[in-house]
């Protein structure tokens, strides 16, 4: 890497790593470093009365407090932090101090990793520490971190900017308390999802990622193309349709927790790319799997908050089942006033319009119907509310309702005002389905880019026969929000989607040679801060020559020095 492209600090920190070298300390080392304990448990299992436990830890360290010949660190470990108390004479105990003069006060920075062996005490400020009798240099850190610090439980220098600490969730992960909670919650959340799952006996199983039709749900696909078999494949928008041909050859129930893509808008809510639980069980029906769905819900909201509640935004959100349920249509007429059982497309686009509702031509009945629902009644439902009976055009792979014409036994599950759940009464008459197929395929010449493919090879499994049967999807992402109190899907993905970053423009080097600039001396000047030509324009010579040549003497870069008076010939020709 470039010189020029590091900080003053980076530069002092590759310097400390080649003093170690030079004195015999690998700042790399290859062998194994065995630990016997973790910060948390160190402080949980300490008693005052007990022999002292001699613990061998290993992390970061994160703060320090170096005082002569004695010293305190704080050290960060996968679990949490523990001090750890440093003597010269302690890990030193022969002639030479080195260890303690020179690698641990001078050459050892925040963010290094090391390893501790000593015993466990408490100080006199009532502290359970390490008292280190052996260090170990385990990695070095080359970049420094921010490390944020505390004083009466307010936060100083946070590294809190949503767009550094999304692009770099490993920092976000070392410095912000809190932030690594999140993901272990979630972890408990998948953890206890499949659990339930598995006791349950169904399957767990793995579709394709990459599919040549992208059926099971209505999204804007990705599309890629496949070299060796010249052909255009989409990622998938859902795992529906091939965990119903599971159905169909023989299992009972089948499951999968995977990713999703959908070419769609991002928003603190939505990510492209995303994580779903989609579960199919033989002989069931959307009655069954809304009580199936609550027992699920409230056993994961109490292992992962140890109650049936959770608080988001302010909020306190009910787990503990039951749930209200609420046909679609009499939500729409319970927020809107109108009534639009049996009303036809165009009666219901006239009902948008006269809701001040922006609709365009390609909507069709089902979508009118999404788009009222959408805007005036998803959100006002904050408690888990089973909403229900879904009209036939905005359902098109689920069973029609065994007693009410139009509408199908489907449901969405809202919590805080948002989508969690997704579920139905799986349409198993394959006369019936390639019918709805047929629809769909009707409003993608429409024009609506999120209607369904038709699936020829799926209508050849129904054609085989599936039992009657329900099926689920859970979005993972939403259902992390919720448990974890989180407000933006980004604090619940490790690396969420992002735009790429802006980088400053520069000239090349061409054009800057072109005023009878040197070659070598292009990178300082725009280290300078002068990264385009037209930059230099109104400079005065003899800043820019102190400044360069200061950058010259400052990186050690042992350039001859340009005079004042071949700068102002530079600037002279711009």
């Amino acid at each position: 890497m470039n010189v020029l492209e590091l900080s003053e600090q980076e530069i002092i920190r590759r310097n400390s790593m080649n003093e170690l070298r030079a004195m015999g300390i690998e700042p790399y080392p290859a062998a194994e470093y065995v630990t016997n304990a973790f910060s948390t448990d160190i402080k949980k299992e300490f008693k005052d009365d007990a022999e002292p436990r001699h613990v061998s830890v290993a992390g970061r360290i994160m703060s320090r407090r170096v005082m002569g010949k004695a010293s305190f660190i704080e050290l960060q470990d996968s679990k949490g932090r523990i001090q750890v108390y440093i003597t010269r004479d302690d890990i030193c105990p022969g002639e030479n101090k080195e260890m303690y003069n020179t690698v641990f006060k001078r050459l050892l920075d925040l963010g290094d990793f090391i390893g501790i062996e000593g015993f466990v005490f408490r100080t006199q400020m009532g502290e359970i520490s390490i008292h280190a009798q052996k260090l170990t240099v385990l990695a070095k850190s080359i970049k420094p971190l921010p490390i944020v610090k505390y004083k009466d439980g307010v936060a100083y220098d946070s590294f809190d900017d949503p767009e550094l600490r999304y692009r770099q969730r490993y920092v976000d992960l070392i410095v912000n308390d809190g932030v690594k909670e999140t993901f272990l919650k979630r972890a408990t959340i998948i953890k206890t999802m499949r659990a339930v799952l598995d006791e349950a006996g169904y399957t767990e199983v793995e579709t394709p990622i990459l599919q040549s039709i992208p059926g099971g749900a209505s999204a804007r696909p990705f599309i890629t193309h496949h070299n060796s078999l010249d052909m255009d494949l989409y990622l998938r928008i859902a795992t529906e349709l091939y965990l119903k041909r599971l159905i169909v050859g023989g299992f009972e129930g089948v499951y999968e927790i995977g990713k999703n893509f959908r070419n769609e808008g991002m928003d603190k809510n939505h990510n492209p790319e995303f994580t779903c639980m989609e579960l199919y069980v033989q002989y069931k029906d959307y009655n069954w799997m809304m009580g199936f769905t609550e027992k699920l819900l409230e056993r994961i909201c109490i292992a992962v908050n140890g109650s049936t509640e959770t608080t988001i935004d302010g909020k306190t959100i009910s787990f503990k089942a039951p749930y209200r349920r609420l046909p679609i249509l009499d939500a729409i007429k319970e927020k809107t006033g109108y009534d639009l059982n049996g009303k036809s497309e165009e009666e219901i686009r006239q009902v948008c319009r006269e809701l001040k509702m922006e609709i365009d031509d390609t909507m069709g009945k089902g979508k009118l119907i999404d788009e009222i629902f959408g805007e005036f009644c998803e959100g006002t439902f904050i408690q888990p509310t089973f909403i229900t009976d879904y009209p036939v055009e905005m359902s098109p792979l689920t069973k029609m309702h065994r007693s009410k014409p139009g509408l199908t036994e489907r449901f969405e599950l809202m919590v805080n005002g948002k989508e969690l759940a997704n579920a139905y009464s799986e349409l198993n008459d394959p006369i019936d389905q390639e019918e709805r197929f047929k629809e769909q395929l009707k409003l993608s010449e429409k024009g609506d880019d999120e209607a369904m493919f038709i699936d020829q090879d799926f209508l050849k499994a129904l054609q085989y026969g599936m039992p009657p049967t329900s099926g689920i999807g859970i979005g993972i992402d939403r259902l992390t929000m919720l448990m974890t109190g989180q407000a933006f899907i980004q604090e619940v993905l490790f690396f969420p989607q992002m735009r790429p970053e802006k980088v400053t423009p520069k000239d090349a080097p061409a054009k800057f040679m072109e005023l009878g600039i040197p070659e070598e001396w292009v990178a300082v000047i725009q280290k300078a801060g002068y990264n385009l030509v037209s930059d230099m324009k109104d400079v005065n010579p003899q800043k820019l020559h102190m400044d360069i040549c200061g950058i010259n003497k400052k990186y050690k870069l042992e350039l001859a020095n340009p005079t004042v008076k071949d700068v102002e010939g530079w600037v002279e020709k711009i």
